[in-house]
């Protein structure tokens, strides 16, 4: 394979065993680096593409696996916190500034790229990201298809979980944007009872129904497709 597109499937960067694995072998590394297409950082048995990020090339120096949180341009637009350390998973136990250190995986990360599995993100998530930002990454997950709740309760005994398995009572597969999962826990937390995607004669589906009295729609044109924007406009300006 070629050695640019070798590096592109790993990410922009990768320890020569990965590219091994997708058939380059040592004598196109060498003419990539002759050529300048790819560059050798002084870490040993590592190559990155000559754009590579340098955030990645750190992981994969560091031979760790990176824990990705989903989303984080929206979180930051809907005003939940995405700074601060990134999590990553180290096999030797080292930690570098700005990180924070997470222990042992459960499944097995990606192929070619240092980035942990769904399943372990989810989990260290639930154990250590606060509760709002743990919630939506969960929420995302589940109801997208890509995960289930007893999946992740089997694997969050009960013994020293009891954080994160609350996190788990408040998800809901009805919510259609991470700003109605954020209002709708807002307001339950309150002591509202609410229920979401209600349908209404005469008017349709709405966001959230609070009290079985109050109607809620929610704007969420910062993630919401421009059709259904559109389409929840006319909804509400009409007659019910």
């Amino acid at each position: 394979m070629d050695v640019v597109k070798a590096l592109t499937i790993c990410g922009g960067a990768a320890r020569r065993p990965a590219l091994a694995r997708l058939g380059v072998d040592d004598a196109a590394l060498r003419r990539a680096v002759r050529s300048g297409v790819a560059r050798q950082p002084c870490v040993p048995r590592t190559l990155r593409a000559s754009d590579g990020g340098a955030r990645l090339r750190r992981v994969v120096a560091a031979q760790a696996v990176a824990h990705v949180r989903e989303r984080r341009a929206v979180l930051r637009a809907l005003g939940v916190g995405t700074d601060g350390p990134r999590h990553v998973y180290h096999r030797r136990g080292e930690t570098a500034d700005g990180e924070s250190r997470h222990g042992g995986l459960l499944f097995e990360p990606h192929l070619h790229r240092p980035v942990a599995a769904l399943g372990d993100v989810l989990i260290h998530a639930l154990r250590c990201l606060p509760f709002r930002e743990s919630l939506i990454m969960v929420e995302c997950a589940v109801g997208r298809g890509d995960m289930t709740l007893d999946f992740l309760r089997q694997r969050l005994p009960r013994t020293r979980n009891g954080r994160a398995r609350d996190v788990l009572t408040w998800v809901d597969r009805g919510a259609e944007s991470l700003l109605e999962t954020l209002a709708r826990t807002d307001f339950r937390q309150a002591g509202i009872r609410v229920e979401t995607q209600v349908y209404i004669e005469g008017v349709g589906y709405v966001d959230l129904l609070l009290e079985r009295r109050l109607i809620v729609e929610l704007d969420g044109r910062q993630q919401g497709e421009r059709a259904q924007v559109k389409k929840d406009h006319r909804r509400k300006v009409c007659p019910a």
